[in-house]
């Protein structure tokens, strides 16, 4: 049976023990040293490492965001072959990879390949083993001079940031003489287009009645 109009609600329960289910959040300041020492661990344990992977440019979902860029999930294999640097290499050099992905357009494909070379220009690679070097490991020198003035990058989204354009550069004025010859009177232009496609068989329809009258009366 349902209850109406302004009514008292029959058989309400209200005596729970709320008490003993209230979670506080009073830990916050312990919680921000322990991620901090978190960190700290983390980029000691894979140091000379950086401890973050590069990631690709890309564009964010939608109409209102897609003017904005952002970092993705990972590279292309497109880019990557682009860029000379082979699928299964990328992975262990630092290159986060995503098989799934593919390139829209040209833009975002040279994009994210100049940012893989200038990554890869970066690059220190130390052998696995001393003593050992193998075809894509770097000299000795280039990893003493490194080493020794603390040269090595902590944080690959610091070397290589992702920015986005500020809102004075990206809105500007176009004045009429920068307009290219025939657009001054654009939406005049438009409108006549829209009535001509319109209008097309409406025309044609009428310019053949005229034709078939014409034809009439001369004979």
């Amino acid at each position: 049976m349902t209850i109406k109009h302004n009514q008292q609600i029959q058989h309400n329960h209200f005596r729970k023990d709320w008490q003993r289910r209230v979670r506080t959040h009073f830990d916050q300041p312990g919680r921000k040293s322990r991620r901090r020492n978190a960190r700290l661990q983390k980029a000691a344990a894979v140091a000379p490492r950086p401890v973050d992977k590069l990631r690709p440019i890309v564009r964010c979902p939608s109409i209102k965001y897609n003017r904005r860029v952002r970092a993705g999930r990972g590279f292309s294999l497109a880019e990557l072959k682009e860029a000379g640097i082979p699928r299964k290499l990328a992975p262990t050099i630092g290159i986060s990879v995503d098989p799934r992905r593919a390139n829209l357009s040209t833009e975002s494909l040279a994009a994210n390949v100049e940012r893989l070379k200038a990554y890869r220009a970066r690059l220190i690679l130390f052998p696995r083993r001393s003593g050992q070097h193998k075809k894509l490991d770097s000299s000795k020198e280039e990893i003493a001079e490194h080493t020794k003035e603390g040269k090595v990058a902590r944080n690959t989204g610091l070397v290589l940031p992702i920015t986005n354009i500020s809102r004075a550069e990206a809105v500007g004025e176009v004045s009429k003489s920068d307009m290219p010859e025939g657009t001054e009177n654009a939406y005049r232009t438009l409108r006549e287009a829209r009535s001509e496609a319109r209008l097309v068989g409406v025309r044609e329809k009428r310019a053949k009645a005229k034709a078939e009258e014409s034809q009439a009366t001369k004979k």
